[in-house]
């Protein structure tokens, strides 16, 4: 008999992005994306953290401060990770992201040719960047969806 309580397309990409959220070593912003085709296959993921070969031992990770002295002018957010990492042209295709992304990431979605932002959470909704990102998005018309709900849960053993 086939099994009528699997994770919906929604939930399994969602997951792989929370998945890789967890890779992330920001103490406060721990943020996953995965970019999916259009035949829901992945293409790329990522997570935010700092450019390969900085060491992040180097490098500050405090949210307030002089900006130099801040993780903001260092880290590299998870949806250009994930656009980098791909390695084929991701026209059409769909990123699941577990924040809402700002508007330097929207101009980077854009311009790869996704068409579709899926999104867990709007920690920064109202400010003038998550502004600029919805405009963005409008104006391209990318269309957005906060996913309300994931059953999902992993559990490891040791």
């Amino acid at each position: 008999m086939k099994r009528n309580n699997y994770i919906a397309w929604d939930e399994y990409f969602m997951g792989v992005a929370i998945l890789s959220s967890m890779r992330s070593k920001d103490d406060t912003s721990q943020v996953g994306a995965c970019i999916v085709n259009q035949r829901n296959r992945i293409v790329g993921i990522g997570y935010n953290g700092f450019p390969i070969g900085c060491d992040d031992d180097d490098f500050p990770w405090e949210r307030e401060g002089e900006f130099l002295e801040t993780k903001y002018p260092y880290v590299v957010h998870a949806e250009p990770n994930a656009i980098l990492n791909s390695s084929v042209d991701l026209q059409g295709s769909r990123i699941y992201v577990t924040l809402f992304p700002c508007n330097e990431c929207a101009k980077l979605i854009i311009q790869s040719g996704i068409k579709e932002v899926v999104f867990l959470e709007e920690k920064y909704a109202g400010t003038d960047i998550d502004i600029a990102a919805k405009r963005l998005f409008a104006a391209a018309k990318i269309k957005t969806r906060k996913l309300d709900k994931i059953r999902l849960e992993v559990t490891l053993h040791e």
